[in-house]
């Protein structure tokens, strides 16, 4: 029977994959489990299973104390007064334990039972804990496993050393799995839960697409080439772009492969999902251009500050552009992180007519001049007043059918209309109760705060309990990105935070002073 013990340790140590140690720990807590069951609970009892001859032995411990805590009586089963203990072994001291060994315990079926329970929880915690351990550092890796199980769409893969879930939401659209079938997937999430450590697939993860070409590609797994970016419409489309670090090796060519060989086994892979590779280049309207093909692209307006493209096509390519669904277009953005507007060359022309009239209006009204002179001003680059207010005056000077006089008088107007129209602002907010911490606020206009104010929004902390959103609505999407809006709420919710670098500063220099006051008072 001793050797059987250490036989079923060696065998269940193997098959789990866990340490022999823990599997022999697991039957000693059992042991010490089913001796308490037959000695009391309260007793100390433990196991001990020797690990070359696999001899049990079991032993009661009790602490050698002063007296016993009245508040713990289930404790006394524990301990051991000082002076009883004297008797058992005279040079006894207190805190230690007096070890009694017990006689051979004889399971029956319940105890048997419990002790069967007992190893299997623990070595079921223990295989969990090597599981978590192993998988932990893998994410990011493509693994393979065998479908175990599929409940509701839910896939339960064999990975051989542990069990991965496959959500419905992870998988490839139209895929469909049954027991027995092999998956490669990528992993993207391993976490500790109540029911122990869970391993997430995915087959629809961006990354899982790069890693399928850094096995097919030599290049990419050397280094030579490198995956810039992904995008992905799993299933149907997808964008990949590259960047060569050896100039002498096309990074497209690379990942196509003979014949198209290397991509083919990844479209393979992804259920015939359509793959676009396309040359990484810095140069932001190069690669958006690249990215958007087979579109043909005649220009390309770039808005920094926006982080936008304006990309104009003829109106026979808007629909290979655009694609069904927005996918070419769609993928684009992802890929670039630039937001992309696509229009046709009529659409384009249009829209800068609307913006040329709307800009002559606007310096006809603001600078009281003639049509001729707002055209020259619009066609020279000129936005608004205030451009022309801040430009220096041998820069208007030197437009053609300018001269020093023009320049002065146009930016005379310029501040005469802005000194006006700070005047109105300062009486409608004054009517309307705006703060002026509000209007000192970088990237809100006066036109701004005035529509904020008209919705109730009147003082930095009206304007802190805003979301992003909400502010682009009120003072309209096209007036501020929704990065410029996030910029001006957090720059309005600053004020809710003390600066905690300066809070020692202020303890310290009141500190200081009460000293002061103290000296003064008793000289």
């Amino acid at each position: 029977m001793m050797q059987d013990i250490l036989q079923v340790a060696d065998a269940v140590a193997r098959e789990k994959s866990i340490d022999r140690e823990i599997v022999i720990q697991a039957m000693e807590e059992a042991i010490q489990k089913a001796g308490r069951s037959k000695y009391g609970y309260d007793h100390d009892i433990r196991a001990q299973i020797d690990r070359k001859t696999g001899a049990i032995e079991l032993f009661r411990y009790r602490e050698v104390v002063e007296e016993f805590n009245p508040e713990e009586p289930e404790a006394e089963a524990r301990q051991i007064l000082l002076k009883a203990a004297k008797k058992e072994k005279p040079d006894v001291k207190l805190g230690e334990f007096l070890v009694d060994k017990l006689p051979q315990l004889d399971f029956g079926r319940i105890a048997a039972q419990t002790a069967k329970q007992v190893i299997f929880q623990k070595v079921r915690d223990a295989e969990r804990e090597r599981q978590f351990e192993e998988y932990k550092d893998r994410v990011g890796e493509i693994v393979s496993g065998v479908v175990k199980r599929v409940e509701y769409g839910n896939i339960t893969i064999d990975l051989g050393r542990g069990e991965a879930y496959l959500r419905r939401q992870d998988a490839l659209p139209r895929e469909h799995y049954k027991n027995g079938d092999r998956v490669r997937a990528y992993i993207y999430d391993v976490r500790r839960e109540q029911r122990g450590p869970q391993i997430f697939l995915s087959r629809v993860h961006p990354e899982f697409l790069a890693k399928l070409f850094r096995q097919e590609v030599p290049e990419i797994y050397d280094g030579v080439i490198e995956i810039k970016a992904v995008a992905r419409d799993p299933g149907s489309r997808a964008k990949i772009a590259v960047i060569s670090r050896d100039s002498s090796i096309d990074p497209v060519g690379a990942c196509v492969g003979m014949r198209g060989s290397r991509v083919q086994a990844v479209v393979g892979e992804l259920q015939g999902e359509k793959i676009d590779i396309i040359p990484w280049t810095n140069d932001v309207a190069t690669f958006v251009v690249n990215a958007l093909a087979p579109a043909e692209v005649t220009k390309v307006v770039l808005d920094e500050e926006a982080h936008r493209l304006d990309v104009v096509v003829p109106d026979e390519q808007l629909s290979l552009a655009i694609d069904r669904r927005g996918q070419n277009v769609r993928l684009a953005t992802q890929l670039s992180g630039w937001n992309i507007d696509i229009m046709t060359e009529a659409e384009e022309s249009e829209r800068r007519q609307n913006e040329f009239k709307t800009r002559s209006a606007l310096f006809m009204q603001g600078l009281d001049v003639d049509e001729v002179i707002a055209h020259l001003l619009v066609v020279e680059g000129f936005t608004s007043v205030e451009d022309v207010a801040e430009t220096p005056l041998e820069e208007i000077a030197s437009i053609q059918g300018f001269d020093a006089d023009v320049a002065a008088e146009l930016q005379n107007r310029a501040n005469a209309f802005l000194e006006a129209k700070t005047a109105a602002f300062e009486k409608r907010a004054k009517e309307l109760g705006i703060s002026d911490d509000l209007a000192s606020i970088y990237g809100l206009t006066q036109d701004m705060i005035l529509l904020l104010a008209e919705k109730g929004v009147k003082t930095m902390d009206d304007l802190g309990d805003l979301a992003g959103d909400e502010l682009r609505e009120i003072v309209g999407e096209d007036a501020l990105t929704e990065s410029q809006a996030n910029n001006i709420i957090m720059t309005a919710r600053a004020s809710w935070f003390p600066d905690e670098e300066e809070a020692p500063a202020e303890e310290a220099e009141a500190q200081e002073d009460a000293a002061q006051q103290t000296t003064a008072a008793n000289g």
